[in-house]
């Protein structure tokens, strides 16, 4: 039987470790600081790829993130939002993000797709209503801005959807839809607070009672009527 040299031995242990596939350090998930992982991970199944919208509003709306400061997009990624389907991603609050993660993503957000001078001097409603929203008026605020778009009653029209719609309005809170209203939805063709009548933007007040307006068709019970115990018996 023959034997292999010392050296020769050496040689065949050096050139098996360099043949095998150098092997990268895992990250635990909590340590995993990288922007595009993060959103990837926990945002962009509803915010779309790059933020370009889905489900959820577009987050690379440069209008939306020159209406909402850095402390409020923190706060919703943190803390979610209530009456809708955003979760809470902070661990203090049950979800799974450190606090270094939620500020890359809030920072990287604003970083990446804010835009300087979008606004074009204009001044927009603020992002939170400073008062309440009348419900009368804002029908009138409806037909005047939204309906040609939306259709009568906001059931749908030519170039918008239901909004109106219960099982709809059970998904988004005030907040979300005033958002909507000021930022708009560009991945929906939907145009800011400026665009729906042309020279005529919209003011915090018909902001605020549009909401209101749309706010009052919620419905206890949305998805009704439902088929009877007795129509699905026969």
């Amino acid at each position: 039987m023959n034997r292999l040299s010392p050296f020769l031995a050496l040689g065949a242990i050096l050139l098996s470790a360099c043949a095998r596939p150098h092997m990268e350090e895992t990250l635990a998930p909590n340590q995993v600081l990288e922007f595009g992982s993060l959103f990837s991970e926990n945002c962009a199944g509803c915010h779309g790829e790059n933020g370009r919208g889905g489900a959820a509003i577009a987050l690379a709306n440069p209008v939306y993130l020159a209406i909402a400061d850095d402390r409020t997009i923190r706060n919703v990624i943190a803390n979610g939002a209530r009456g809708t389907a955003m979760p809470a991603f902070a661990e203090s609050a049950g979800g799974l993000l450190t606090d270094q993660q939620i500020d890359v993503i809030t920072q990287q957000i604003r970083a990446r797709w804010s835009k300087p001078g979008i606004l074009d001097g204009a001044n927009p409603p603020p992002y939170a209503a400073k008062s309440a929203g009348n419900p009368q008026s804002g029908q009138a605020v409806y037909n005047t801005f939204c309906g040609s778009c939306h259709g009568p009653d906001g059931r749908g029209g030519p170039k918008g959807s239901a909004i109106t719609n219960g099982s709809f309005l059970a998904l988004v809170s005030d907040q979300e839809l005033r958002t909507i209203v000021i930022a708009g939805r560009p991945d929906l063709g939907a145009p800011d607070w400026r665009g729906n009548v042309p020279g005529k933007p919209m003011s915090d007040q018909e902001v605020t009672d549009v909401v209101a307006w749309l706010a009052s068709r919620r419905v206890a019970f949305p998805g009704q009527p439902y088929m009877s115990a007795n129509s699905r018996e026969h």
